[in-house]
């Protein structure tokens, strides 16, 4: 392989030790197609010049990349799921391939499967991802990307030529595997594995590690001092991501403790939803019949995790210093929905007491009204500028009732940001972009029933227009093969 400059291998992980990881192999499946690849991260990380063929190589056979792991890494961790403990996970379908730094930021990156095969966590599972279970990854990172989220990136999507049973689709199911690109993939669960363990040497080791490379800034020769402003600095970035979600409509649906990563990037999507209407109890998996997980109740299961991460931490500080970092989580989820809001509505913030009431009263007209939530986000962006927009949108309705006045107050006294593009053609639909459950199906349905990738080739050139109106970035380049 042809080695970019902009390539920088940085296999950090495997210096922790083997308790940290098993080294496995990745399936030899049937074939390899490559159905996404994501070549504007590629870009960043310096993989962009690569062939079809060494990307098939590298991200569907897994022969490793130049100077990096020489064999892939599946990550030991414990974690909580619905609320009970379970000592018996780890990577069961992935492994961590390859670490490297961004061109740009030097900041450290992971790549990362789903659906490489089995490990020794697999328990009883097959070790393989649908294809259906990889487009639908794909489609939630990339909205929720555009839409200003910090999340995964979906690096590649291959299909692989395996029939899969599920009980949760149509089966025989196409299988695919999966790559993702994210700053971490070490887990609130890994420390809890090394807790439980009353392992405290290796729990040093990987607070120590987590610190040097993904936040240096906590460092302190006192590893007291060190475990606080970690847990500050993971409970800061989690209030951030969690504030996003809010913003975006996004309802995440399994929000166990192995499934929050210490950089505070939202990953590993299964049961995910957006909002149709605003709606607090509203739920994204099926199985989650007690809504633990519900849209509204995301902030509180995120703080509860976060007392998990506490916990291990009690070797190092006392319980009462840790929990007393944790009640800045609160404030700080408001400060970040607010800033999260105005950012999404392209207004230029007049402070935080200001923009939670109005972000509150965003949200308190769309409960009155059951507008749709997308929808008033895009009518409203840059603030009561388009009257003709909002005239012709499906949430006129909702304009006239007398719950917008107040809101309409609200708005008056706030100015557009400067440069945001309300001449973009984007602007000039009637309708927004959107990934709600039944397009999501419908695409998925035209790929298994006729081999029809124009949907989903469609819904991806959707979301770059849609990205490019918001953040005035230039249009992405992941091309679907169809």
């Amino acid at each position: 392989m042809p080695v970019s400059p902009a390539y920088e291998p940085a296999p950090t992980h495997a210096a922790l030790g083997d308790q940290f990881f098993d080294p496995v192999e990745a399936a030899d499946f049937p074939f390899h197609r490559l159905r996404y690849r994501n070549q504007r991260w590629a870009r960043r990380i310096g993989l962009d010049t690569l062939t079809d063929e060494e990307w098939l190589n590298h991200f569907g056979r897994f022969a490793a990349l130049p100077g990096n792991l020489p064999h892939p890494l599946a990550l030991r961790y414990h974690g909580h799921q619905f609320g009970v403990y379970n000592p018996y996970l780890g990577d069961g379908r992935g492994f961590l391939f390859a670490q490297m730094r961004e061109k740009e930021t030097h900041r450290l990156l992971d790549l990362g499967t789903k659906g490489s095969g089995k490990t020794p966590w697999s328990r009883e599972g097959d070790g393989r991802l649908t294809l259906n279970g990889g487009l639908r990854e794909v489609l939630a990172t990339e909205m929720l990307e555009a839409l200003g989220v910090e999340t995964s990136k979906s690096f590649s999507l291959i299909e692989t030529g395996e029939q899969l049973m599920r009980g949760d689709e149509p089966s025989p199911t196409r299988s695919s595997v999966l790559v993702r690109l994210s700053h971490s993939h070490i887990r609130i669960g890994t420390f809890q594995r090394f807790a439980n363990l009353k392992d405290t040497e290796s729990l040093r080791a990987l607070l120590d590690h987590s610190i040097t490379f993904y936040m240096p800034e906590a460092w302190d020769e006192s590893p007291r001092q060190r475990a606080l402003r970690f847990l500050g600095g993971v409970s800061s970035r989690v209030a951030k991501m969690g504030a996003q979600w809010m913003a975006a409509g996004f309802v995440h649906g399994v929000l166990n403790s192995d499934n929050i990563n210490i950089t505070g990037e939202s990953f590993d999507y299964g049961p995910w939803r957006f909002l149709p209407t605003y709606d607090p109890e509203f739920t994204a998996a099926y199985f989650d019949q007690g809504g633990r997980y519900a849209y509204g109740r995301q902030p509180s299961v995120l703080l509860w995790n976060l007392t998990r991460l506490a916990e291990c931490l009690e070797v190092f500080a006392a319980p009462e210093e840790l929990m007393a970092i944790l009640q800045e989580f609160t404030p700080a989820i408001q400060r970040d929905f607010a800033a999260s809001v105005l950012r999404r509505l392209g207004l230029i913030p007049r402070g935080f007491s200001e923009d939670l009431k109005l972000a509150n009263g965003l949200f308190s007209f769309m409960r009155a009204t059951a507008a749709p939530f997308e929808q008033i986000f895009f009518d409203l962006f840059g603030g009561l500028v388009d009257q003709t927009r909002m005239e012709r949108s499906a949430a006129a309705p909702a304009y006239r009732a007398p719950e917008f006045t107040s809101l309409r107050t609200l708005l008056d006294d706030y100015q557009p940001m400067a440069g945001i593009a309300l001449q973009h053609r984007y602007f000039q639909r009637a309708a927004p972009c959107t990934m709600l459950i039944e397009e999501v199906q419908s695409l998925l349905d035209a790929i298994r029933q006729s081999e029809d990738w124009s949907l989903f080739a469609a819904k991806l050139a959707d979301i770059a227009e849609m990205a490019d109106a918001y953040s005035g970035t230039s249009a992405q380049e992941n091309a679907p093969e169809a």
